[in-house]
């Protein structure tokens, strides 16, 4: 099919046509609603959506300090799975914080490590021991996938409630139909049997 045909064919219903309906004129509307809600509504969503996690994760990054800490226990090697091991568990460690108190919490280390081995823990504002903060390139991998859901997520509000008002729309039209069916079916009075 040539492309010129293509294009007549897809926008039919904004051409004058004898055959054009009001309910075809406002389906039409309704895609075109659609279709620049999704662009517009998505781009917008996806990028506020990542601009916002990556504050987040640069709020992390600045909150967030590494400190010395000793493990007060060893940490062996376990088995969680048939065959494989965990290279990280949980145990307790002790930790002096910012103002100079010394702390004792639990948190992840690389297992196989003895009581007494010195690691890197990570602690927030508060001194409270939490996850390492995620570096730019995590955060930034991460900051995309949330944004490109958040347009998704939109995408399918849209698409959705776009299929509903048509689905309705077609209905109207079905109904109609059938009423000027019920007025022109007895006209067509011959039977052929």
């Amino acid at each position: 099919m040539a492309r010129g045909t293509y294009a007549k064919k897809r926008l039919w219903r904004w051409r004058d046509n004898p055959l054009r309906r009001r309910d075809d004129i406002v389906e039409a509307w309704i895609v075109l609603a659609v279709w620049t809600a999704f662009a517009a509504g998505g781009t917008a969503a996806g990028l506020v959506t990542s601009h916002a996690a990556d504050e987040v994760f640069a709020q992390q990054r600045a909150e967030r300090q590494p400190v010395r800490a000793v493990l007060l226990n060893d940490v062996p090697r376990a088995a969680t799975a048939v065959g494989v091991t965990s290279d990280r568990r949980t145990a307790t460690v002790r930790w002096t914080a910012s103002d100079g108190t010394p702390r004792t919490g639990r948190t992840l280390v690389d297992t196989g490590l003895k009581a007494g081995t010195s690691v890197t823990v990570w602690q927030d504002g508060q001194g409270r021991l939490t996850t390492a903060p995620p570096s730019s390139t995590e955060a930034a991998i991460e900051s995309g996938a949330l944004g490109t859901a958040a347009a998704a997520a939109l995408a399918g509000l849209v698409f959705g409630g776009g299929a509903v008002v048509r689905w309705r729309l077609d209905r109207r039209r079905i109904d109609g139909w059938g009423k000027e069916w019920d007025q022109v079916g007895p006209r067509w009075g011959h039977k052929t049997s």
